[in-house]
């Protein structure tokens, strides 16, 4: 196998952007988005953390107590990130609330809605998009607000499988197009 570093990428910069569920979902990196897509603007240097956990039950025989089998009992995509603008769209997508604006919001024990999701993350001309068909805010991290530190707003989303049993698409372009 040869070493080609063109084949290495880095996610220098991106976007994420909500839109309401039934939104037409892109079918390619770099196909336009749909108007209802809303970028949340800046987010914290480490960008997104996309994490893939599964839970195993062991299947022992009796003979020996050897593992002949593993069952799959669960399995999570989430993707984390830190909405550093404050603005009506981070307010409505960190508290849940479809009513929020800039300048107000209303916190309560409400559910966050199910959204599409698509994360875009670029690395000079090579483009990764990630579509997440059903994905829900179901993780919220502290707020801080001091004097060193941009206030930000970390949320972990966990995304649902659609209709095809797929949680996410993703999809690459080497920009050679």
């Amino acid at each position: 196998m040869a070493n080609n570093a063109q084949n290495v990428r880095v996610g220098t910069t991106g976007a994420v952007t909500f839109a309401p569920m039934g939104t037409v979902l892109p079918t390619g990196a770099v196909t336009a988005l749909p108007a209802a897509h809303v970028d949340v603007g800046y987010l914290g240097p480490d960008g997104v953390t996309q994490s893939i956990e599964t839970d195993v039950t062991d299947i022992t025989a009796w003979q020996n107590g050897d593992t002949v089998r593993k069952v799959q009992t669960s399995h999570d995509v989430t993707f984390q990130l830190v909405m550093l603008e404050t603005t009506a769209q981070s307010l409505k997508i960190y508290y849940a609330d479809s009513t929020a604006t800039a300048t107000a919001v209303k916190v309560t024990g409400a559910q966050s809605p199910h959204n599409v999701v698509v994360i875009d993350v670029l690395d000079e001309k090579h483009t990764i998009r990630i579509v997440l068909p059903d994905a829900q805010v179901t993780e919220r991290g502290e707020i801080v607000y001091q004097n060193e530190e941009a206030t930000g707003y970390d949320i972990t989303m966990t995304a649902y499988p659609d209709s095809n049993g797929v949680k996410a698409y993703i999809y690459l372009d080497d920009g050679e197009a």
